[in-house]
């Protein structure tokens, strides 16, 4: 692994950056398995959405954005559609809980 600042070339930096999309997949791999958990706690389909945990969590994300120098408009983006895929996962789940 190497810094930004310890890169000597354009191959150096490629490596890493798909060193740290490896990461972030592996990260949403592992978050799948939570939402997946979180279904069984559920008693319904209709509690999937959870729309004012949905909108605390943005703010949380937005804020988390800010402190790590990303424009709090993308990460909101970003988790919008996490969270869309998420939730079809979820209803899934409760169609097919053997999956």
């Amino acid at each position: 692994m190497k810094t930004p600042q310890e890169c000597d070339s354009l191959t150096d930096v490629r490596t890493e950056i798909d060193r740290l999309d490896q990461d972030l997949l592996r990260l949403l791999a592992e978050r799948a398995s939570y939402v997946k958990a979180a279904a069984r706690f559920k008693s319904s389909p209709a509690e999937v959405a959870a729309p004012e945990r949905f909108q605390a969590m943005l703010a949380v994300r937005r804020q988390w954005a800010g402190q790590h120098g990303l424009s709090p408009d993308f990460v909101e983006g970003l988790y919008r559609e996490i969270v869309r895929y998420f939730i079809g996962e979820e209803h899934r789940h409760w169609e097919n809980p053997k999956r």
